[in-house]
């Protein structure tokens, strides 16, 4: 039986090893291919051995948006969901206090967003140490991670971010604008339409590695031999995140001010003494992208009153989706009034993109 483990550990010394430069640059981009490689096999023994390729928890979302609450055990996560939130999650002074998922909904700026306390990762949580494999499929279907850091360990930031990757989520990134068309004959032949620091043999001899030996190839984003293989395995997960530092009162100001600057965190806060919890939400609803919409119905004045709150590029369509699943089959026109428009009352179709403040009055059978 081929021993994946040791082939992997060989390949990341290398890795670590090598220096890169624009002479190794090709060789780190072969070996790092063939890394993700034996790491997708091991992953496919493992779900084959235990007939399981799903561990997440059942979580039913609800409310506009889902918020996670991600870090190590003890960091204030519990106290920290039931600031936001008013939800009664268990807390006391020791490890793994949360055994399942703990809901709660935070109401802020007219938004219903749903908060999940999670139990706390540790260490090698991706390869399914501690429940790992359980959490971090959760994080894969949120909204938006709140990554968790106690202020008095700021060595579990890296460790979270490590465990993370290795689930193939990718925080804070968007997915780069790189087409992929496999040919049955031609070669391999690449676009581009931004400078990039790898060249194209590189980018053949990875695509190679990947068993991809002919293909139209279209970059329209700079991107590195990372994020290259990422599209080719085209299982990544890409989702916005929010470092707070927590139990901020444990600390010295000058010691979190340093911490700040370290972890490039986002926000500290400490529940104890109730400081920066307005200022999460604020920013929990900032990085979740909302804009407001105004329901009208046709004949009658708009509610200013309680909009629907959406996602951010969202299309007429989205709304029909949100409010029933047959109004999109029977959509017959819109009418928009707002900042999207090029009059009052434009009529306009289902692939018009809306802006915050927009009203609208939907036309169905």
């Amino acid at each position: 039986m081929v021993d994946y483990n040791s082939q992997i550990k060989e390949l990341e010394a290398e890795i670590k090893k090598t220096k890169y430069n624009k002479a190794t640059e090709g060789h780190i981009g072969l070996v790092k291919a063939k890394l993700a490689m034996l790491k997708e096999k091991q992953v496919t023994r493992s779900q084959q051995k235990t007939g399981k390729s799903d561990y997440g928890y059942t979580v039913r979302k609800s409310g506009d948006a889902t918020v996670l609450l991600l870090g190590f055990p003890s960091t204030g996560k519990s106290t920290l969901l039931n600031k936001l939130t008013g939800a009664k999650s268990e807390v006391a002074a020791y490890a793994f206090t949360t055994l399942t998922v703990i809901p709660g909904v935070m109401e802020h700026k007219q938004a219903k967003i749903q908060i999940l306390d999670v139990p706390g990762i540790v260490s090698g949580a991706a390869s399914g140490r501690g429940r790992g494999k359980e959490v971090l499929t959760v994080v894969r279907n949120s909204d938006l991670v709140l990554i968790v850091i106690d202020a008095t360990h700021p060595e579990h930031h890296q460790a979270i971010l490590k465990e993370v990757r290795e689930s193939d989520i990718r925080l804070n990134r968007t997915k780069p604008e790189v087409y992929i068309k496999k040919t049955a004959k031609g070669g391999i032949q690449i676009g581009k339409t931004v400078p990039l620091n790898i060249d194209d043999e590189t980018i053949k001899k990875v695509l190679c590695e990947f068993k991809i030996n002919s293909a139209n190839v279209l970059i329209r984003t700079a991107i590195d031999i990372d994020e290259l293989i990422d599209v080719i395995e085209g299982n990544k997960k890409y989702v916005p995140s929010i470092t707070c530092l927590s139990k901020a009162d444990l600390v010295s100001p000058q010691e979190l001010q340093k911490l700040m600057h370290e972890l490039h965190a986002d926000i500290a806060v400490s529940c104890e003494l109730d400081t920066n919890i307005t200022q999460l939400k604020d920013l929990i609803f900032e990085k979740l992208n909302f804009i407001r919409i105004y329901m009208k119905e046709p004949g009658k004045e708009a509610d200013m009153n309680e909009p629907l709150i959406i996602f951010k590029n969202a299309t007429i369509q989205d709304i029909c989706h949100k409010l029933h699943k047959e109004f999109v089959s029977k959509f017959r026109f819109a009418r928009v009034w707002g900042k999207s428009t090029k009059f009052p009352g434009q009529r306009l179709m289902l692939h018009h993109k809306l802006v915050d403040g927009d009203i609208l009055e939907l036309h169905v059978k």
